[in-house]
């Protein structure tokens, strides 16, 4: 998301004959050498202003609490900047002993094994399988405090690993922040409620484009069931659009959720907007005939003007450590994120690969998302 500097906070604040200065220096010396300064001050200007009005107590206890959240999250996973997570949904009451926990079991040990880190909401039933097919080291769990009596799951209880919210929005925040897939297994109206929500994001723009993947026991009805009710219902009346079904796969095992996201990654690393041109970083540049054919095949997605492939620019080296990775940009109509999944599986296929690998191809192998 672009900065947008606040000017109408400074100059209320100087119209009321109020010195901001002191502010810029007590920031100056926390973080003097920091890009982020002008975010900063805005935020304590903004905070400046609600004490000023000090209308109400609620508002005031609200703010903080999700400060104090966000603050701890954000230091707390620093620590596992750099990994590929996986967000993992399913039902807290799934018992042991039913087929969906040990599948839940078998896929985190699977993400495990493919260096994927297992994000899940610390509680029992398939988050709690999961973390235990992954192991500590593979595990990260978003709790949730409740009024009622509730426990993390083994794996994670009492660790750096877990992670404790009071409000479930800034929880929902980092399930999606930090992952860089999403598997949905059965569930109740929390499970629902998180995939729709996740769906929403994605087809909006307002998340990046991500593999979610319905995961159901083998002959299971459950998801194949939704989906019908959202392609007789939803998609028929134009409530969304043909394409949006393809923002979501159904499989019916763990293997196949693992190879749904590998093969998600094998070329695409991850996206971003620049000004008005969307930017997607590839592992490998695409072949001309390739070329030629999204040209001619996903001129839709364009507002107007061709894609164009080539180096990072001076424009986009604000993270150098994706320098070493192909651009794919274009002028993004932002308005069918389904095609976009399109177009992502085809610059995936190995055939529309070229053959001359870009310069340190091997550097990266960990889809960092870009916001």
């Amino acid at each position: 998301m672009p900065y947008e500097p606040n000017d109408l906070l400074s100059r209320h604040f100087q119209n009321n004959g109020i010195d901001l200065s002191r502010v810029e220096e007590q920031l100056n010396q926390v973080a003097p050498n920091s890009p982020n300064l002008a975010l900063y001050r805005d935020m304590m200007l903004t905070v400046l202003r609600m004490a000023q009005d000090d209308r109400n107590r609620w508002n005031a206890k609200i703010v903080l609490q999700t400060l104090r959240e966000l603050e701890n999250a954000f230091r707390v996973l620093d620590q596992f900047k750099g990994r590929r997570k996986v967000t993992v949904f399913g039902s807290a009451r799934t018992p042991t002993e039913h087929p969906l926990y040990a599948q839940a079991r078998a896929l985190g040990t699977a993400l495990a094994h493919s260096n994927l880190m297992v994000i899940t909401g610390g509680g029992g039933g398939i988050m709690a399988a999961a973390h235990e097919g992954a192991g500590l080291e593979h595990s990260l769990g978003f709790n949730i405090t409740l009024p009622f009596e509730q426990h993390a799951n083994s794996t994670v209880d009492g660790t750096q690993n877990l992670l404790s919210f009071h409000f479930f929005f800034t929880r929902k925040l980092f399930f999606v922040k930090e992952a860089d897939a999403l598997v949905l297994c059965p569930g109740g109206f929390g499970t629902l409620d998180e995939a729709l929500e996740v769906l929403t994001l994605i087809q909006t723009g307002k998340s990046p484009l991500v593999p979610v993947i319905l995961l159901d026991a083998p002959g299971g009805s459950f998801w194949q069931g939704a989906l019908d009710f959202i392609r007789n219902q939803l998609e028929a009346n134009h409530y969304i659009l043909p394409n949006d079904l393809k923002l979501m796969r159904l499989v019916y095992n763990a293997d196949e959720a693992v190879e749904e996201i590998k093969r998600f990654y094998s070329n695409f690393h991850s996206s971003r907007w620049l000004k008005k041109q969307f930017v997607i970083r590839m592992n490998h540049p695409l072949n001309e005939r390739a070329m030629e054919q999204i040209q001619k095949d996903f001129a839709d997605l364009c507002v107007n003007g061709h894609f164009y492939q080539g180096a990072c620019d001076d424009q986009q080296h604000d993270e150098p450590q994706f320098d070493h990775l192909t651009r794919l940009s274009f002028a993004f109509t932002a308005r069918d994120q389904g095609r976009l999944r399109e177009l992502v599986d085809f610059i995936n296929r190995t055939e529309n690969w070229s053959k001359a690998k870009a310069p340190a191809q091997e550097r990266t192998r960990e889809p960092i998302k870009a916001t």
